[in-house]
């Protein structure tokens, strides 16, 4: 198993400068990771200093909070893809799940799928902190309905990060067919495979390094 595969390595706070991005693309392609994942601004620059490399430029739609309309998602996921985006980490409509509005979130999630269908890899960001385990299936399953390649447990910007007993749920709920990724507060090795034994197939951490080191 190469571990560096698994990582997303993430940069995604708000005041992250020009320079620890570039920083950041930098040490992915020392360590081989899977993706670099940054905001929407910092997309046209990641897919830059990724060029030529195995490394896949990741950006974020709808983040964090995943309350804006599905056209907005749609034009961000879009507007993304053409800056250089080969996967999208888009949150979900929580309120229209929390209410049982299912119809809302399918169709939220298929408006992404749909705009970069056959241009990116689509991971759909469920924040699992903020559902119960009925919740999380039922989001898992509208998803794959929907369209994605991934669900993922967290932005890392709620009230909690990811449990490997949620990516257990998410695994058995998906399939095998589609990737689970855990991401918030992953920081060592520990934690990361206990996520991968769980059923994870993508980590996203800013730790990657860290992980990486500790694992040799």
């Amino acid at each position: 198993m190469e571990l560096s595969k698994y990582i997303d390595h993430t940069i995604l706070k708000a005041d992250a400068t020009l320079e620890e991005v570039k920083r950041v693309c930098l040490e992915a392609k020392k360590y081989n990771f899977a993706s670099v994942c940054v905001n929407p601004y910092y997309a046209k620059l990641v897919s830059s200093e990724l060029s030529g490399t195995e490394v896949k430029t990741c950006v974020v739609i709808g983040f964090p909070l995943g309350a804006n309309t599905k056209e907005v998602k749609a034009f961000e996921a879009t507007n993304a893809v053409e800056n250089g985006a080969e996967e999208v980490d888009m949150v979900i409509n929580i309120a229209a799940l929390k209410d049982k509005r299912y119809d809302v979130v399918e169709s939220d999630i298929k408006a992404v799928a749909l705009s970069v269908k056959g241009k990116a890899l689509i991971k759909v960001i469920i924040e699992c902190c903020l559902l119960t385990k009925e919740e999380i299936a039922m989001a898992c399953k509208i998803s794959v309905k929907a369209g994605t390649n991934f669900v993922k447990t967290s932005t890392g910007f709620s009230t909690g990060g990811a449990k490997a007993e949620d990516v257990k749920l998410m695994r058995s709920t998906v399939g095998e067919n589609i990737g689970v990724k855990a991401s918030g507060g992953i920081r060592d090795y520990k934690t990361t495979m206990e996520m991968i034994e769980a059923g994870a197939s993508r980590i996203g951490a800013s730790a990657g390094i860290a992980i990486v080191k500790e694992a040799k």
